[in-house]
């Protein structure tokens, strides 16, 4: 009811949205570069909405590729109609993101003369949080799905392209080569996370 009330009051709607992925598999080594090459552009961008999302976009196309890796996932979100509001609760989803085990990235100077022999890890938890104008049913529902977490993806790239994002951020866990996300650490830090 307050819903179509603010609707025709001609007010904005804001929606804010974060997804969990968790990969699994000896071959998924590789999205880490792509999250980590993501991570240093979207350093370097300085809040650049444009360069953001076009990382935002390699990642989901990646997450995308590595369908046959996904174990399990989660979503949630909020919708708001003042953009204050809407803002707090990014910095919020932000905070909690950043304080999961491992997910802020790291970076490590590699000595040339050391032989690049790195554990893989065999866990990846991607946390993508948006935020865009408008409703977006393949985002505003139950993603804990193949099919749904697929169209979700999609939706964000268009999102995206359409240019109707506020906010990006992305997180990861482990943040850099060598770290590993055990089974243990996964259901103490990732409790929400549901098998697809």
């Amino acid at each position: 009811m307050r819903n179509a009330f603010n609707k025709m009051m001609g007010r904005t709607r804001y929606v804010v949205c974060r997804l969990f992925i968790h990969l699994s598999g000896s071959e998924i080594a590789p999205i880490l570069g792509v999250l980590n090459n993501a991570a240093r552009e979207a350093i370097d961008a300085d809040g650049d909405l444009d360069i953001l999302g076009e990382g935002l976009v390699e990642i989901c196309q990646v997450l995308l590729q590595y369908d046959e890796s996904w174990l399990s996932a989660a979503n949630e979100g909020d919708i708001f109609w003042d953009e204050g509001e809407a803002g707090d609760y990014v910095n919020e989803l932000f905070t909690d993101s950043a304080q999961r085990y491992l997910s802020e990235p790291g970076y490590v100077e590699v000595d040339e003369d050391d032989p690049l022999s790195l554990p893989a890890t065999r866990n990846v938890v991607v946390m993508i949080t948006v935020a865009y104008e408008g409703d977006l049913e393949e985002l505003e529902t139950n993603l804990a799905d193949i099919q749904a977490l697929k169209a979700g993806l999609k939706a964000i790239i268009d999102l995206n392209y359409n240019n109707q994002l506020q906010a990006i951020q992305v997180h990861f866990s482990p943040a850099r080569f060598g770290d590993e996300l055990t089974n243990d650490q996964l259901i103490q830090y990732y409790p929400e996370l549901i098998p697809l």
